[in-house]
């Protein structure tokens, strides 16, 4: 473990894709080990006078604020960039503004549109680059819901994860982290909005189970795992109404809920719509890991960046 964490020092965790099943799993080991010490009220000083830069261009409630803790938790300072409010907004490029903060931080998080853009930042950035979300990933999502499951159900390999609704970013990396992890993933979405082609051809190439259904009642039969995400995200208010007819009956409600095993939880990144793909009984129902989940963002995201900023 020793050598392996001091592999990740200045690592970029820009997808999940660009990381082993064992540096995934030192990530949740650290992760477990500092919600105890966290729980416990014992200090966890990890990154004494460490700064993290962290760009929004969406909106956030979660990775602002689990960001802004845990960095401060870890002992260091969290310094909130609204795009706007940058040269950015202005025309200034990725590559002078990755150079200059470099000289600034020690770590940069960016929360953004396209994935380009953080790829880009990465390249030219000599400090560490963590994705908080873009369009086609969200690999700190994908760690907090690993962590969730291996927490709740007390394993990974071998774990049924049904993923139900719209194939989109948090099924994307969702897919990939579970096949390098060992867990059966199945995508259950109506035509036209299956997971990314290229997420899942990485996720069979890395030895995963990987199944595309359409009936959402047969994804679920035996389930460990029930999963689902908004149906219509930011930047796509205009195709609500569509959405809304296209995935009737991918929702998960109670009905859904009884189709999975007896001891399957239910997740959900947040914010939920209830009535849409979920309802207000399953996501304050016996079993909901939701609010678990949410919590593991903070606990995962401090033990990624302890580990690539350290």
């Amino acid at each position: 473990m020793p050598a392996l964490a001091e592999s990740l020092k200045g690592r970029d965790f820009t997808r999940v894709a660009d990381w082993s099943g064992a540096e995934l799993v030192s990530v949740l080991d650290l992760a477990d080990d500092l919600k105890e010490r966290q729980q416990r009220r014992e200090e966890h000083t990890l990154l004494p006078g460490r700064t993290l830069g962290m760009i929004f261009q969406k909106p956030s409630t979660r990775t602002r604020v689990s960001f802004e803790v845990g960095i401060a938790q870890l002992g260091g300072t969290g310094l909130y960039l609204a795009a706007s409010d940058l040269q950015l907004g202005r025309g200034e490029t990725l590559k002078d503004t990755a150079t200059v903060l470099s000289r600034y931080l020690d770590g940069l998080m960016i929360r953004t549109f396209a994935q380009e853009d953080v790829d880009e930042l990465a390249r030219h950035a000599s400090i560490p680059v963590i994705n908080g979300l873009t369009d086609s990933a969200h690999p700190c999502q994908a760690l907090a819901d690993v962590m969730t499951i291996r927490e709740r159900l007390g394993r990974l390999d071998g774990v049924r994860v049904v993923y139900l609704g719209d194939g989109n970013n948090v099924c994307a990396s969702l897919m990939v982290a579970a096949s390098k992890l060992g867990l059966e993933f199945v995508a259950a979405t109506p035509e036209g909005y299956e997971p990314d082609p290229r997420a899942v051809e990485i996720a069979r190439e890395a030895g995963g189970s990987v199944e595309l259904l359409r009936d959402p009642r047969e994804a679920a039969q035996g389930a460990d795992v029930l999963y689902t995400d908004v149906w219509t995200s930011m930047g796509q208010e205009e195709e609500r109404e569509r959405r809304l007819a296209d995935l009737t009956g991918y929702a998960i409600d109670e009905g859904l809920v009884r189709l999975a095993g007896a001891e399957a939880i239910v997740l959900h990144c947040l914010p939920a719509h209830y009535g849409e793909e979920i309802t207000e009984e399953v996501l304050y129902g016996p079993h909901s890991a939701v609010w678990d989940q949410a919590e593991n963002r903070l606990h995962a995201q401090k033990a990624l960046m302890a580990l690539v900023i350290a």
